[in-house]
């Protein structure tokens, strides 16, 4: 008898997988271990994890495209974000700032002490550098005060990891090993990852059986072709925006000067990038992103 090919695992890398992993209430202890990993928290601070939003299953890709992140609380009530980010984004840093501040801002109403406001931390795994000024895989920004070396508060924190930067040579510590989870394609490099930590085997234990759930990998696979008709839209739009910029800046040029030709085109190019992207459908807040244009600008096109 024929033996049937065995179908590859999905990637963790996939927002949808990571969430669907490590947000499902019955995987808290592998959370949990994860997130020791990557804090400076007490063991027993990380061992009551509450899931605030949970998980949805989507059934389509349109619905699909928006950012699959974890908010919990843990036993002293800190607000934590987790999120995947695969595809890169030119404004995350700054994204990353806005969705923080959020989770602090969001705790108090009307009337409520600004001393019940609890520590709000932002975990995001990239699958891309982001931070240019180190090769260091993981770094945590807080307020800080660099000439005194003082923190000025632990209410804001930011834990960027970055898979790009992960040494090959084994460090043995938790948190290699779990990013190492995140950065395996094959069953035997995850096999082996396994070895090493119990919680990292469970999880692998969860990916091999979302993996053999066929509908979980026709959601992963209409999800990631989505993904990529995005990108390529927005390729597309970004070049021939580019192009008709360059165009309408040449002809600008000849008529009022070089120099000013340069700037219109500048201008024209931006107006012509966000035409494209509002045709093919991408969102406003991307448009918003790339072009640098305001809400306002964009409603005129």
């Amino acid at each position: 008898m024929k033996k049937e090919n065995k179908k590859p695992l999905l990637s963790p890398k996939s927002d949808l997988i990571f969430k669907l992993i490590f947000g499902d209430r019955k995987n808290i202890d592998i959370l949990s271990d994860l997130l020791q990993a990557v804090l400076d928290l007490p063991k027993e601070e990380l061992l009551e994890i509450t899931i605030v939003d949970p998980h949805l299953h989507p059934e389509s890709p349109d619905n699909k495209l928006g950012i699959l992140d974890l908010k919990l609380h843990t036993k002293s009530h800190k607000r934590i974000n987790v999120e995947i980010q695969v595809l890169r984004d030119p404004h995350m840093r700054q994204r990353v700032v806005y969705y923080n501040s959020k989770m602090v801002v969001e705790q108090l109403s009307k009337g409520d002490r600004y001393g019940e406001l609890n520590p709000s931390i932002s975990i995001i795994i990239l699958d891309y550098c982001l931070i240019k000024e180190n090769d260091v895989y993981h770094n945590k920004y807080q307020l800080y005060d660099r000439k005194t070396h003082s923190t000025f508060t632990d209410m804001v924190e930011i834990n960027t990891l970055e898979l790009p930067k992960l040494p090959t040579e084994p460090q043995r510590t938790k948190l290699w090993e779990w990013l190492t989870f995140f950065v395996a394609s094959k069953e035997e490099e995850f096999d082996m990852i396994s070895q090493e930590n119990p919680m990292i085997k469970k999880a692998v234990g969860v990916l091999k059986e979302l993996s053999e759930d066929e509908r979980t990998r026709l959601l992963e696979e209409a999800r990631e072709k989505a993904r990529k008709d995005e990108a390529s839209r927005y390729e597309g739009a970004l070049e021939i925006g580019r192009e008709e910029g360059r165009v309408e800046g040449r002809k600008e040029g000849r008529k009022e000067g070089r120099e000013e030709g340069k700037k219109e085109g500048r201008v024209e190019e931006r107006y012509n990038i966000a035409k494209k992207m509002k045709d093919q459908g991408i969102n406003m807040d991307i448009i918003e992103s790339v072009t640098g244009l305001s809400k306002e600008e964009l409603e005129t096109i």
